[in-house]
């Protein structure tokens, strides 16, 4: 790929989605595929004032191993270096890159029950660390391919050629063709921002979900809760873009008000391994039934990873007719496949998406209605005659989606 273009894009995640302050602190979390890339976001972060970059190297092989081999008891440990390394991002508050890439077959063959259950348990050490750092910093998702991925999209070709095609996916559905990516998503922003506006006017009360393919879902909002797309604002002031791509507006559900079935229009890659064609069955807020053709057991490990992990975090509306989609390919990948479709959340709610959610307490946001879990997995269930109503407070009706795309 070219290098001017791979160096638009790593300005465009440290200048545009983390957007560093001078003097601010970064850490980038990334899987070994891309190391020039990752240096020359490293740099970029560096141009763009931070006073320390740190980069944390995964891969998930050795993450396979870790679970077969360790004792459950070390597995699900939080030793007290990473105790201390917790304690102090939450008072430093670094700004925090993600570099995607994994093979969304890496997990394949763990043992996942095992790993879960660590999971779980290391969730509870870490959950006080991480409800004290929410909303407080920046951050960013952002992908770069790895070989396993780019086969996995494009497997008639040669790796280096498919990890070529999906540079080029990746930096066109991210906005970065122009000479000018970082203006080209100011203005993404602020069409996402008058969206939003439109849909926070209504006073939505329900979101009535109806698709050929069964879908049949109604969802009930919190009065206090607002749409919410492209860039942000932490609670320090500081705006932000968490996700590149982002097609999307979201906002969060209330808790316990989910009833009827919806059914996936794309696959879920959850925990390295893929959910596919599946349902989830809704009472009472609650995911009491689900089906899948592949991967059912693991579907049914996700609702009951904790107590919040079967009821909806978050209702996000994408266009049937947008980039990704249009792009033509299956991701295999929450980022990408997300944006390409309207989806929902299982799991914990976004408190930011509350009104004034900053004079509110954990508890009081929990109990006007975020969801709280360990877990946010997203998953698409948007098709080309999705059509989605909305019930407003006064008791009147708007066309929100139809036919798969904006209805306004």
């Amino acid at each position: 790929m070219n290098k001017t273009r791979l160096r638009k894009y790593a300005k465009l995640i440290a200048d545009t989605g983390v957007k560093i302050q001078k003097g601010q602190d970064v850490i980038i979390q990334a899987e070994t595929d891309q190391p020039d890339f990752v240096y020359m976001v490293v740099e970029e972060c560096y141009r763009a004032g931070a006073r320390k970059v740190s980069v944390e190297f995964s891969y998930n092989p050795i993450q396979k191993l870790h679970t077969k081999y360790r004792k459950a008891s070390v597995l699900a440990s939080v030793e007290d270096w990473e105790v201390e390394k917790l304690r102090h991002r939450t008072k430093t508050l670094p700004c925090m890159i993600y570099l995607l890439s994994e093979d969304p077959d890496g997990l394949k063959g763990m043992n996942q029950e095992k790993y879960g259950k660590a999971m779980q348990e290391r969730f509870k050490v870490i959950k006080p660390f991480r409800d004290e750092m929410d909303n407080k910093y920046q951050w960013c998702i952002a992908a770069v391919p790895g070989k396993a991925w780019a086969k996995k999209i494009f497997p008639n070709d040669r790796p280096s050629v498919a990890v070529e095609k999906l540079w080029e996916a990746i930096l066109t559905t991210s906005r970065c063709v122009s000479d000018d990516p970082i203006k080209e998503w100011e203005e993404h922003n602020r069409d996402l921002e008058e969206r939003c506006k439109y849909l926070n006017s209504l006073k939505i009360k329900t979101l009535v979900y109806k698709a050929s393919n069964g879908t049949d879902l109604r969802v009930g909002m919190i009065p206090q809760a607002k749409f919410m797309g492209g860039g942000e604002y932490s609670l320090l002031g500081n705006y932000f873009n968490p996700n590149i791509p982002s097609e999307e507006c979201f906002t969060t559900p209330m808790k316990g008000m989910a009833e009827g079935i919806v059914f996936s229009s794309k696959p879920l890659s959850y925990r390295g391994q893929l959910i596919d064609n599946f349902s989830i069955r809704f009472s009472e807020g609650k995911a009491i039934e689900v089906h899948a053709e592949q991967n059912e057991e693991l579907l049914r490990q996700l609702i009951t990873a904790d107590e919040g992990s079967g009821y909806l975090g978050e209702c996000a509306l994408v266009p049937y007719d947008s980039p990704i989609r249009n792009s033509g390919l299956l991701f295999y990948n929450t980022l990408f496949d997300e944006n390409a479709a309207c989806h929902l959340a299982l799991g914990r709610g976004f408190t930011n998406c509350i009104e004034n959610y900053e004079n509110y307490t954990k508890e009081e946001l929990h109990a006007l209605g975020v969801n709280d879990s360990m877990l946010h997995e997203d998953f698409m269930i948007g098709t080309k005659d999705l059509s989605i109503t909305a019930e407003t407070e006064d008791g009147k009706k708007a066309q929100i989606f139809k036919d798969g795309n904006w209805a306004f």
